[in-house]
């Protein structure tokens, strides 16, 4: 089952408006963007760059492991009160396991999320996830 098209972010300026206004939490698979979404439902954006990943059926990977690890966690998702726009920047290290890391490690960002309820204007400070 795909992400449905309300659900994702798919303009460059909806991009650039989450990497610029948005919070940063580095973690050992992702680096992932958020910021207080406009619209009635948790939306992501997901990217793997050449630089960071390197050859396109790697950067593909990267990014169904990002996705799936998204749509996993809706139901944790759900618990989050506030919703919110996310950009996933995969990390190299993703591609060195199975789904069962990154979607862990995913899951325990939207925890921290949930506990904190981050302001509508989030400083663009790091965060670091531990392992």
């Amino acid at each position: 089952m795909s992400l449905p098209k309300e659900a994702r972010l798919l303009k460059r300026a909806e991009f650039l408006r989450v990497y610029e206004q948005g919070a940063r939490i580095e973690g050992r698979f992702m680096t992932v963007f958020i910021l207080p979404g406009e619209k009635g439902l948790h939306r992501v954006g997901i990217t793997a760059t050449k630089k960071a990943i390197g050859k396109a059926h790697d950067r593909n990977r990267a990014k169904r492991l990002l996705r799936e690890s998204f749509r996993l966690s809706k139901a944790e998702l759900d618990t989050v009160t506030q919703r919110f726009d996310w950009v996933l920047n995969a990390r190299r290290s993703i591609l060195y396991g199975k789904l069962e890391k990154p979607l862990a490690e995913f899951r325990q960002i939207v925890a921290k999320i949930g506990k904190e309820n981050l302001p509508a204007k989030h400083t663009k400070e790091r965060e670091n996830i531990e392992d």
